[in-house]
């Protein structure tokens, strides 16, 4: 309330409390905008690294992209050069996500929800050291190993499913077919599919996994009603972070595929249609004039599969942002 004295009725109403003082505010404002310009340049730097990645790589690559069929490799132009080189990165990395997917997600859920607590620790430092193997050490194993055990395999698929253009055979000698190449990078891309997919389980609501089992829930019911809804945002993801690392190993695949530069989707014969990064690998080191350029705009397409590939799986994860709940 205002209170008068005197004929002045000066205003006698108590002051409020002080204010924060001004360098304070200043200095916060200051350190906001800061903070704030530091992560616009950061995330500009990374468009413009970006821009001039695709810039080089188009640069490099237009003499390949405009000369004359005969100047580039097998003289039938760049189309028919690459085409079977994507053919078979693409191939090669969907057989290696079709069978690294399920099986990380089945390990990412035994390690958050079934093992005891030491064991899960033990399991979840055992897969994650799958990723500190090196490439060619998994090449080495695919070609001594692996090799030798999926030539039965493929004559079995033959003679089972031979009526399929991916199992037309004939089946090859020696094992060192895409279906092998497939399994290898199915279990190099394992530990990351399954790394990523178990630390997003393990963020599921701890309110939504017990009103489930409130209800009645089995420990199935209750992963399947809260635990896969909450994390499918993460499995995709995961998904594609495997799939960009497939699409871009390079020694293993070298080592392990008898590539022939042929256009085919036969998973077990012995002409194969090679990958992209290992047949720049193998021919940069020899190569010179316009086959440098047409290695580089090989480059170029895979650059645009993957980058292709992580817009898809951006999408799509962004359609199913929308579940959320109570922590």
């Amino acid at each position: 309330m205002t209170t008068a004295t005197g004929t002045g009725g000066a205003d006698t109403t108590p002051p409020g409390p002080p204010g924060p003082p001004k360098t304070s505010r200043a200095r916060t404002r200051l350190g906001d905008r800061t903070f704030a310009g530091a992560a616009r340049g950061a995330g500009i730097l990374i468009l413009l690294v970006l821009a001039g990645v695709a810039g080089f790589l188009l640069i490099e690559a237009w003499p390949a992209l405009v000369a004359a069929p005969e100047e580039l490799p097998g003289g039938e132009g760049f189309v028919a050069y690459v085409a079977p080189l994507a053919l078979g990165t693409v191939t090669a990395a969907i057989i290696a996500l079709l069978l690294a997917t399920p099986l990380a997600v089945g390990i990412a859920l035994f390690i958050s929800h079934y093992a005891p607590r030491r064991l899960a620790n033990a399991l979840g430092y055992l897969v994650d050291l799958l990723a500190a193997v090196p490439s060619i050490i998994y090449g080495f194993w695919g070609l001594a190993v692996l090799a030798p055990l999926m030539t039965p395999v493929g004559q079995w698929l033959e003679s089972t499913l031979g009526f399929l253009p991916f199992f037309a055979g004939p089946a090859s000698a020696t094992g060192r077919t895409t279906l092998t190449v497939g399994v290898v990078l199915a279990v190099m891309i394992l530990p990351i599919v399954s790394g990523v997919t178990r630390e997003v389980f393990l963020q599921t609501p701890r309110l939504h996994q017990e009103a489930a089992l409130a209800l009645g829930a089995t420990r199935w019911e209750v992963i399947r009603m809260t635990v896969l809804p909450f994390g499918r945002s993460g499995i995709i993801s995961a998904s594609m972070l495997g799939l960009g690392r497939a699409l871009g190993e390079t020694m293993a695949v070298a080592i392990v595929l008898s590539a022939s530069g042929v256009l085919t989707v036969n998973l077990i014969s012995s002409s194969n249609a090679g990958t992209i990064a290992a047949a720049i690998a193998l021919d940069f080191p020899e190569a010179s004039g316009v086959h440098v350029n047409a290695l580089v705009a090989a480059g170029l397409v895979l650059f645009i599969i993957t980058m292709a590939v992580n817009m898809f799986a951006r999408w799509i994860v962004s359609r199913r942002s929308a579940f959320a709940g109570a922590n």
